[in-house]
Formats: C-alpha cells, structure tokens, sequence
C-alpha cells in the first residue's frame, strides 16, 4: 500500500485527505497513518495539516522499493520490481529468479553491485548510491538464434529514458553502449538459458552512470556519466521508470514482427557508428570498413574497401571507430 500511496500522492501533486486515502485503498485512517509514518522515515517528506490531508514534498532524490513500485507506469515491463541494497550481480539474481519461475517482466535492482559483469567478463565497476543497475527477465516466444535482438531493443530504450529525463542527446555505439558527447553512459549484457530451439529465458542487465564518480583509469578517457554531462543531479528512480516505460513499447513492436523492422528506422538514426570508418574485432580476423547501420535482425552492415558489405552479428564481435571509441 505504500507504493501506491506515494504514486496517489505525487500524481495530485496537493493535499489527498485521510478520508480519500482510507476510501480508496479500503483501510483504516490508523493504518493509512501508520504507512504515511513508515514512508516518512524511509525519507520521504509528506506534510500533514488538520481538515487538508497528505501532501508530499519532493525536494530529495530517493531510490528504493517503493520509489521504483510507485512510478512503474507499465503494464507488465518492471512487474515486479524487487531493489537490493547490495548484490553480487543482477543479472546473476535475475538468472536464479527465472530458474525459480519469475514472469516476463519482473525487474532485478541494486543500490550497488559487488560483482558486476561486463561483456567478454569484463568487470563492471558499480559504487553505491550512484546509478543504475538493473536487470530484466524476459520469456520471449522467438527462435535462440534471434535472441540477440533484445539489446538493440533495449539500447532504444535506454536512449529515449535518457532524452525524456536528461534532454540529452543520447546515442547508440552498437552493439550494446550508449554514449553521450562521444564518451560512454551505458553498458548491457544479455544472457539467455536454451535447450535446442526452445528459449527458457533471456535476462538483460544494465548499468547507467548517472552520478559523479571517479571511473577506473583504463577507462576515464571515455567514460561519462549522466550528472557531467547535463550538469544536474538526475532522479534515478524516474530514469529506470522512464526506460520501462519505453522499453515496454518497443520490445511489444519487436514481439508483433518477430524481428527490427519497425524499429530500424529509428535505431540507425540514433546509431553513433553509421557511416563512419569502424574496426570489426572479429576473432576469425579484424577487419576495417564504413558502418551502414544494422538489417532488420540487428546485425550490423558494413562496407569494406572493395564495395562488398559484411553483415556482423554482435556474439564476440567488437566494433570500434578507427580513431578511437567510436
């Protein structure tokens, strides 16, 4: 009831009386008191006047459960949401979750992360109180070889949450960053659980620099975060509910086709390496040549020197620009 209580709260944006309160949610004023008291001392300033009501003050930034549940305005994408202090991994809960019957769109957050992961076993640096780590569990009716779509489904996602929030002008470096001003913000990792041509599962985690930090030396010179770039503190929570919000309409328009098409226009616009010289980190053998954007599978088309195009599936390929990230 707290959730729903802040979400009654911060949409009237004035004074909600007990009376409404104990009406709606079918309660007593005690316990309609009891969890305006409890809310209180998670952080959350509410007002309370004699013959007015309730009336929440926002003026802080708060990032918890019934932060995240309360501004959850999808049907199904981040339901449940379960938020942890502190976690290994997301992903990793998110795997143990689904292996133990966790639905299509319940959403695994962490404050902080003590094991985060990266693609290629990448470490993945995740400080408290910072940004946003999260994964989302997904039951997807596909084929395992298009799995791989999900990232780029989720890239889009991440990218408009950043521009509705930040203003920013937030890019995609395929086959799974987002960047800012040329430096990085986002990283995902997609891992599945298959057996033949059935998917069991597929979770995606995220993790968005959104406050100042100091990054490890290997990557400062790109990396970024959020708050630098648009020189204001960003609501967290708002963020995660925002890429939700988003995600929910895209990964619907992926699952109707089975594949890109409807959303490729819109992600080779956002595409940070179309039409530039790119580097193709393959493991069967580098190659250099200009990106063309991806196909309708997500698979990235790139033309090389003598005019014949190579279409890259992300699995262990890396991309990188010729002169430096992107």
């Amino acid at each position: 009831m707290k959730s729903e209580i802040l979400a009654l709260l911060r949409k009237r944006q004035d004074y909600v009386s007990g009376q409404e309160l104990c009406g709606h949610f079918g309660v007593s004023r005690t316990a309609v008191w009891k969890a305006i008291g409890q809310l209180k001392k998670e952080g959350y300033q509410i007002e309370a006047v004699q013959n007015r009501g309730y009336l929440l003050i926002e003026e802080q930034e708060l990032f918890g459960q019934h932060e995240l549940e309360s501004r959850m305005d999808t049907k199904w994408a981040g339901h449940p949401v379960t938020c942890y202090d502190v976690l290994g991994s997301t992903n990793l809960q998110a795997k143990l979750d689904a292996e133990n019957g966790a639905g299509q769109g319940a959403l695994v957050v962490a404050d902080m992360q003590t094991a985060g992961r990266g693609r290629r076993g990448r470490s993945w640096s995740s400080p408290p109180g910072t940004n946003v780590y999260f994964t989302l569990i997904l039951r997807p009716h596909l084929a395992p070889d298009k799995a791989s779509m999900v990232t780029p489904v989720m890239g889009l996602a991440v990218a408009e949450g950043i521009r509705r929030i930040c203003g920013l002008d937030a890019l995609i470096k395929w086959p799974n960053d987002i960047v800012v001003n040329g430096r990085k913000v986002c990283g995902m990792l997609a891992e599945m659980s298959v057996e033949r041509d059935f998917i069991h599962y597929v979770v995606i985690g995220v993790g968005i620099n959104v406050g100042f930090q100091e990054f490890p030396e290997e990557i400062a010179n790109m990396a970024t975060c959020l708050q630098e770039e648009c020189g204001r503190e960003v609501p967290r929570a708002e963020l995660l509910a925002n890429v939700m919000k988003a995600f929910e309409e895209y990964y619907e328009n992926f699952q109707e086709r089975g594949n890109l098409s409807g959303l490729m226009e819109q992600y080779n616009s956002l595409l940070v390496n179309r039409d530039r010289e790119v580097r193709v980190l393959d493991p069967k053998g580098e190659f250099q040549g200009i990106a063309r954007g991806v196909n309708e599978l997500g698979e990235l088309l790139v033309e090389r020197e003598d005019g014949s195009v190579a279409t890259v599936y992300a699995g262990e390929v890396s991309v990188r620009g010729i002169y430096g990230y992107v």
